[in-house]
C-alpha cells in the first residue's frame, strides 16, 4: 500500500519525443527534464499527450526562470534553492501560469558539497517562509535531493537520505504542515530511498535505458 504512494519520475533528458510517448502509452504520467531549452521544447511538441505532467529536476538559476515557466503542463519545479530563484519563478508563473499555482520543492544540499546546488540545510526555515510569504503563485509541497554521487550502501544508511529526512521533519514541524513531501532517491538506490520514506523517485535509466550522451 505504501508503494502506491510513491510518484515514480521518469527522467527522461536526451531521451527522444517518441521514448516520452513510448511511455506514457504504457501508463507513464510524470516525467523529468534537467535542461529548460530540452523541457520546454518537448512540453510543446507533447502538448497533445493532455495528462502529462512535467518535472523540472535540473540546476535552476535565476535568469533561467522566465524560459522555464513558458512549459506546457509544467506540474512542479524540484529544484528551488534560495529566495532569488523562488522570486524569478514566481513573477515569471504570474506572466505564463495561466492563473495556475506552481507546486516546488526546495532542493537541499545535504551533502554541503561547493559544487552542488541547494539550499544548506540550516536556511530551510528560512526559504520556506520566504515563499509562503512573497511567492503568492507557488506552493511548496516538500524537499528534495540529489546527495553525493555514488555512494557506497556498504558503508550503511546514505546519510544524505538521513539529513533529508531531519530536513523534511524541521519543516513539517515550522509549518505546521505533515503533508509535504520527500522527493530523494534515483535510479541505483529508489528502492532504499522508499524504504525510508521517499515519496517521489527519479528514476531514468531504468525506464528509458542508458542515456544517450550525445543526443
Amino acid at each position: 500500500e505504501k508503494d502506491s504512494l510513491v510518484r515514480l519520475v521518469a527522467v527522461s533528458k536526451t531521451k527522444p519525443h517518441s521514448d516520452v510517448e513510448e511511455a506514457y502509452n504504457a501508463g507513464q504520467r510524470v516525467f523529468g527534464e534537467n535542461y529548460i531549452n530540452e523541457l520546454v521544447e518537448k512540453s510543446q511538441t507533447l502538448a497533445h499527450l493532455e495528462d502529462i505532467k512535467w518535472h523540472f529536476i535540473g540546476n535552476l538559476q535565476k535568469k533561467n526562470c522566465s524560459k522555464l515557466s513558458t512549459c506546457k503542463n509544467l506540474s512542479l519545479v524540484e529544484t528551488v534553492d534560495s529566495d532569488k530563484v523562488a522570486r524569478a519563478l514566481n513573477n515569471g508563473w504570474k506572466r505564463n501560469g495561466g492563473g495556475s499555482i506552481l507546486n516546488i520543492f526546495i532542493q537541499v544540499n545535504t551533502s554541503r558539497e561547493d559544487q552542488k546546488a541547494g539550499c544548506m540545510p540550516e536556511n530551510i526555515t528560512q526559504l520556506a517562509e520566504f515563499i509562503r510569504a512573497e511567492c503568492d503563485v507557488l506552493r511548496l509541497k516538500g524537499v528534495m535531493t540529489i546527495g553525493a554521487y555514488g555512494y557506497d550502501w556498504s558503508q550503511g544508511v546514505n546519510p544524505d537520505f538521513i539529513e533529508l529526512l531531519k530536513c523534511h521533519k524541521t519543516l513539517c514541524n515550522h509549518l505546521g504542515d505533515e503533508t509535504l513531501e520527500i522527493s530523494m532517491g534515483m535510479s541505483d538506490d529508489y528502492c532504499k530511498a522508499i524504504d525510508m520514506g521517499s515519496t517521489n523517485v527519479r528514476v531514468g535509466s531504468k525506464v528509458f535505458g542508458a542515456r544517450n550522451v550525445n543526443a
